[in-house]
């Protein structure tokens, strides 16, 4: 028999670990991401025959989880490829810096096969310090299936970023930090092939690309290879 854990989420035996129940604005992508779990493994475990409809309330059984993870917070509702516009950058002069002082862009923003690659990846040396691109408060610290050791700051206005596959998370949850504070150490944490750092720009939950908003003089070169 089922016993409750935590608001949308019951315990089951096997390889499931837990159901998740699905949240007003989480999909199976979302969900998929959010617990490392491809989206058509999700669908054949739970006998979906359209991945793209899912009802609010349904109760997902997640393989080999063993707890909730914040769906809505850990993975963007959307990605957009288009240049903002200047109303819609922060203030500052400065309103993002490089989170690594240098390394190479090995995977960049964009359709990665049927999936999407929500920021770019950079590789670097392993411990490496990782440092916040704007001030902000960290709303989330801890590691997940895929992601790694992984950071989120919201910065305000609806701006929030992520560092992902950190070999040591140095912030924790609900600290306060300042531009350019070390928040984590660079790694290999996660699914990845390498030592490297993945980075989000959200606005307002949405994926951006963060080559929008970063420093025209970048401390880092192209690259071609994906790493994660």
């Amino acid at each position: 028999m089922a016993t409750a854990l935590a608001a949308g989420v019951v315990a089951c035996g096997g390889p499931a670990g837990l159901r998740h129940e699905v949240a007003r604005g989480e999909n199976l992508y979302r969900i998929g991401k959010a617990y490392g779990v491809p989206v058509e493994e999700l669908a054949r475990i739970n006998r979906i025959t359209d991945p793209a409809r899912i009802e609010v309330g349904k109760l997902l059984v997640i393989p080999h989880a063993t707890r909730e993870v914040p769906v809505n917070v850990v993975t963007p509702e959307r990605a957009r490829a288009d240049r903002p516009t200047m109303p819609e950058l922060p203030e500052g002069p400065h309103p993002f810096l490089w989170p690594l002082p240098s390394g190479t862009i090995v995977s960049g923003f964009g359709p990665r096969g049927t999936t999407h690659h929500d920021g770019v990846d950079i590789a670097c040396d392993p411990g490496t310090p990782v440092r916040a691109a704007r001030a902000g408060r960290v709303l989330y610290s801890d590691a997940l299936r895929g992601y790694g050791k992984l950071i989120i700051i919201e910065h305000g206005g609806g701006y929030a970023t992520v560092y992902a596959h950190n070999r040591e998370n140095q912030a924790a949850t609900g600290a306060m930090v300042r531009q350019g504070d070390v928040i984590a150490a660079c790694g290999e944490s996660g699914e990845t092939t390498g030592p490297t750092l993945h980075f989000e720009v959200r606005k307002d939950n949405v994926a951006r690309d963060p080559l929008f908003y970063l420093p025209a003089l970048l401390p880092v070169t192209a690259g071609v290879q994906g790493r994660d």
